[in-house]
Formats: C-alpha cells, sequence, structure tokens
C-alpha cells in the first residue's frame, strides 16, 4: 500500500472525527469524571472506537460496491448528492443530537451510543469524496464504466478494510489524546470559553465535500 493522498486523507479525516467531541471523547471524559477515575476514560474510548468503526465500514462497503457495479458518474451523483443534503440538515438542524438516557453505561452500550452517533452526523458519508479517490476504487469505476475487467470484490474488500482500519486508528489516537488531556489538565469548562461549534464546522465540511464530489 503506497501512502498516497487519498490514504494520508483517511488518517486526516480520522484525526478530525477523533477531535470533534460528539464522536466520543466528551462522553469519556465525562464517564472519567463522574467516578474520579482515569481508567474509565480509558475503558470507554475502544468501545466508542468500535462504535464509530462500524458505522464507518458500512459506507466504506456501500461505496466499494458501488464502484464494482455502478456508472461512476451515478455514483458521485447520488453520494455527492446525500452528502449535500446531509450537510444541509446538520448544518440548519445542529441542535439535533442523539442522547442517552443516563450516564450508567456498559462497553456494549458505549459502542451502540458510538454507531448511532457517527451515523446520525454523517461521519462515514464524509469519507465519500476520499473514497472515490482511492486507486483501486478509482480503477474499478474506470472499468465499470468501460464493461472491462477490474479489480477483484476480494482486492476491494482488501481496500476497504485498510480504510476502516487506518481510519479508526487515527481517531482513536487523537480521541485518546485529547480525552486524557482534557481530563488530567484542562478540564470541560474549555468548551464554554474556548471551543468552536464544531457542529456548524462539520454540516460545512459535508456540504464542501457535496459539492466538490458533484462539480469535479
Amino acid at each position: 500500500m503506497t501512502l498516497t493522498w487519498p490514504w494520508l486523507a483517511v488518517v486526516a479525516m480520522g484525526a478530525y472525527h477523533g477531535l470533534n467531541p460528539a464522536m466520543g471523547w466528551l462522553f469519556a471524559v465525562s464517564l472519567g469524571l463522574k467516578e474520579r477515575s482515569q481508567g474509565k476514560v480509558f475503558a470507554a474510548l475502544l468501545p466508542i472506537a468500535a462504535g464509530h468503526l462500524a458505522s464507518i465500514a458500512i459506507v466504506v462497503a456501500l461505496v466499494g460496491w458501488g464502484a464494482l457495479a455502478i456508472n461512476p458518474r451515478v455514483l458521485q451523483l447520488v453520494g455527492g448528492s446525500a452528502l449535500v443534503l446531509f450537510g444541509g440538515f446538520r448544518l440548519f438542524s445542529s441542535r439535533f443530537h442523539y442522547r442517552w438516557v443516563g450516564m450508567r453505561v456498559s462497553s456494549w452500550d458505549l459502542v451502540v451510543w458510538s454507531f448511532l452517533m457517527a451515523s446520525a452526523h454523517g461521519a462515514g458519508l464524509m469519507l465519500f469524496p476520499v473514497l472515490l479517490n482511492l486507486p483501486i476504487c478509482a480503477s474499478a469505476a474506470a472499468t465499470t464504466a468501460a464493461r472491462g475487467l477490474g479489480p477483484s470484490a476480494f482486492a476491494m474488500a482488501q481496500t476497504a478494510l485498510w480504510v476502516v482500519l487506518l481510519h479508526t486508528a487515527a481517531m482513536l489516537t487523537v480521541m485518546g489524546a485529547v480525552a486524557i488531556t482534557v481530563y488530567d489538565w484542562i478540564g470541560l469548562g474549555i468548551l464554554r470559553t474556548a471551543w468552536i461549534n464544531v457542529d456548524w464546522l462539520w454540516a460545512a465540511t459535508l456540504l464542501g465535500s457535496g459539492l466538490i464530489v458533484l462539480v469535479v
């Protein structure tokens, strides 16, 4: 696997998702503060990453299948439109969040919560423009358009697995670093004084990505 810009973008997107408090580090820190235990913060991180991975994997699998089976322009139109519509929804309904019922949660609860949160925020959709530009997806799209012999489903599955693992590893690394930094030194008070509106930034990224896919 050569680290071309799409692969670096997969990692960068993972880091970006890890920075977003809605993707899990805020919940992990809150659990740790409630129990007054740094161990609770660490214990929450892996289940949260697992739920995020599951949500991302669904989108990556769908894009991989689409690259093998659908006309590339149709795939671009469908994916780009989905990004624009979802970004608009997030922009104009930024108060919509999936709310958990309480702070007493099991590891499985954290997996489910993270899956729902990542899906509700369109975390997987954000990867769509990058996935289209991965070499194997671009090759599959070209051969699908020409009705030629393209990459095998097995090769596409291998690429999808690498995407999911690299993205989640970057997300978990950044999420963990932020969670421990906030828990040990900064505290949650920073969210009231120095935090930007991540929901708007997230929605703008979705919208911008969708427009790029549709225009290019």
